[in-house]
């Protein structure tokens, strides 16, 4: 026994390696059968199978974008939070209440402003006093200038009064004294001499004596000293007492009238800095006044009325976020200034208001039909049409992606939105064209090859591509304006590996399979041999899990998601697609 199972070891030892042989030449022949496969795929033509096909058909289509959007009132008064930085809502009129002009709708937190009125009270009386002391002294100020100034200018009169008094009368009359002083000193000089002569021949005739001849010599000698003392009074006079006396009282008017004149400046001064005080003590009287008057208009505004009659709608419910990211407006929300709170419709026109993506403003223009379903009322539609257009995007919904850019767009519906309120969500169908008699296809069935739109069209078993001239799509059916004929048939699934795929995030999207086992609406062509009308028929046939088509909203959802994803996520999500065309091309050959 121990020998039998050793050789049958042996033996499986040695088949070993040419049975790993014989699974390597087997996988290379699996390899191969794919290449094939795939090159095949990659050829001008596929071979016609189990492939969804569609007919190419002629008749009405219209061309429409569909956006999700909120009904608001047309015209209505919008109700703000006008008090400064945040507060806090004490009271709220609850929603959905029918108020009348001067009914008390919200009333606000006003405890702080009613303690910051009380330091404004004090602030104000306070500037009131202290600007009443600045009137004041600024007219005390105006007094002691003007006493100031009539001094300084009598002190200059004076000064030159002086100088006059002395050049024209006290300057003249003494040197005309010290002139009439040297006059008589010569005349008693000369008299002096005389009566010396006299007495010098009287004495030589001894008619008198040697005394009387002395006195007459010392009264001569006596009259020649006061002649020179008069002189030297007179030189004096003109060549030192004048002209010290004419500079000081020059020298007087000269400061007599600076004087005068940094009185004047000084006076000037002190009433301008007095005039400024009083400025400034006025600007802070009103400023603190306006402050004191700003305060109390805060506390008016702290209890908001209704300005008209109307219905009370929150501003959080009205408004369209999509995302709940705001909290509703109830009692104790804080709320800040400028903050919309309450929407009070003046008028029965409705409009609605969508977002419409970036990628549909060039089909949608002012003026455009549009088709509105509201979600509370099934199965009843309004129409209206296309008002505005903003010029920029949402803002709110830039801040929460950049990558998505979306323009509010705003519908008149026609006639009274009796059973539409405020808030509600609604669908808006805006028709871009409608074709009565055209040829089209479903949008899956064309893609770009090198730039241009192809489709592949069936010959015989076999599909073909061919270039084909598009119109607009309304994301399920494209126009085909040139290039197919009514009745061919196209491939639903065309092949991406020999093409370089152009195809954006709306393709891709709408062949994304919902992950979910079904069935599928597939065509196939009908001749006379059938037994019916030449033409198409649908045909159910079960479609393997995975390969289910999505919905309209199921769409809309994936085209929201990709959108909001990076650059990285998208393009894995585009190979993924791509890989997974392929395997459907390499299964279906």
């Amino acid at each position: 026994m121990e020998n039998n199972s050793g050789s049958a070891t042996g033996k499986m030892r040695f088949l070993r390696p040419k049975f790993l042989a014989l699974i390597g030449i087997v996988l290379l022949l699996l390899i191969g059968i794919a290449v094939v496969a795939f090159d095949h795929s990659g050829s001008k033509t596929i071979l016609a199978g189990d492939m969804p096909t569609f007919v190419v058909k002629r008749g009405p289509l219209m061309i429409s974008v569909s956006e999700s959007g909120t009904i608001q009132a047309r015209e209505q008064i919008i109700l703000k939070c006008e008090v400064e930085g945040k507060t806090t809502i004490l009271t709220l009129v609850e929603e959905g209440t029918r108020v009348k002009k001067g009914d008390l709708l919200v009333e606000l937190d006003a405890s702080a402003l009613i303690d910051a009125r009380v330091d404004h009270e004090i602030r104000v009386q306070n500037t009131e006093a202290a600007f009443v002391g600045a009137r004041e002294n600024l007219a005390v100020a105006e007094n002691q200038a003007k006493s100031d100034v009539d001094k300084a200018d009598l002190a200059f009169d004076f000064a030159k009064q002086d100088l006059r008094k002395y050049v024209e009368g006290e300057y003249l009359n003494q040197r005309k004294e010290m002139e009439s002083q040297i006059t008589l000193a010569k005349e008693e000089l000369q008299t002096a001499e005389e009566k010396l002569k006299w007495s010098q021949k009287l004495k030589e005739k001894e008619y008198i004596s040697e005394t009387e001849l002395q006195i007459d010599e010392l009264s001569a000698h006596k009259n020649k000293l006061n002649l020179e003392l008069a002189e030297n009074n007179l030189r004096l006079l003109e060549d030192f007492t004048h002209p010290r006396e004419l500079a000081e009282l020059e020298s007087d008017v000269n400061q007599a009238e600076m004087a005068l004149e940094r009185t004047n400046r000084k006076a000037k001064a002190d009433v301008v800095q007095a005039e400024a005080d009083l400025k400034a003590k006025e600007s802070e009287f009103e400023r603190q006044k306006d402050k004191l008057k700003k305060n109390e208009e805060q506390i008016a505004k702290t209890k908001i009325y209704a300005p008209a009659d109307g219905l009370v709608i929150y501003a959080t419910s009205a408004k369209s976020r999509g995302r709940g990211n705001e909290e509703p407006l109830t009692e104790g929300r804080e709320v800040r200034e400028q903050e919309e709170l309450i929407y009070l419709p003046t008028a029965t026109a409705v409009k609605a208001v969508v977002k419409v993506h970036e990628t549909s403003l060039q089909k949608v223009k002012p003026g455009l039909p549009v088709v509105v379903a509201v979600d509370a009322l099934p199965g009843r539609t309004f129409t209206g049409r296309v008002e505005k257009i903003a010029p920029l995007p949402d803002a709110q919904m830039v801040w929460m992606n950049p990558d998505l850019k979306v323009y509010n767009t705003e519908v008149y519906l026609e006639g009274e939105g009796d059973y539409l309120r405020t808030g509600m969500s609604c669908k808006a169908e805006i028709i871009i064209e409608e074709y009565d008699d055209v040829i089209y296809i479903p949008v899956q069935a064309v893609l770009r090859v090198g730039g241009e739109p192809t489709v592949y069209v069936q010959r015989g078993r076999e599909f073909e591509p061919r270039k084909v001239e598009i119109g607009l799509d309304n994301n399920r059916m494209i126009r085909i304006i040139g290039g197919l004929q009514v009745g061919e048939v196209v491939l639903l699934t065309p092949p991406l590996a020999p093409a370089t795929v152009e195809q954006g995030a709306e393709r891709a999207i709408s062949e994304t399979p919902a992950g979910e086992a079904g069935t599928e609406q597939k065509t196939r062509p009908i001749d006379k041999e059938d037994g019916k009308e030449p033409g198409t028929e649908k045909v159910e046939q079960e479609r393997p899990k995975g390969e289910t088509e999505l919905t309209a909203e199921q769409r809309q959802k994936m085209r929201e998601k990709f959108e909001k994803m990076s650059d990285e996520e998208k393009e894995e999500m585009r190979k993924k697609w791509v890989g997974k065309r392929q395997q459907q091309t390499g299964a279906g050959e």
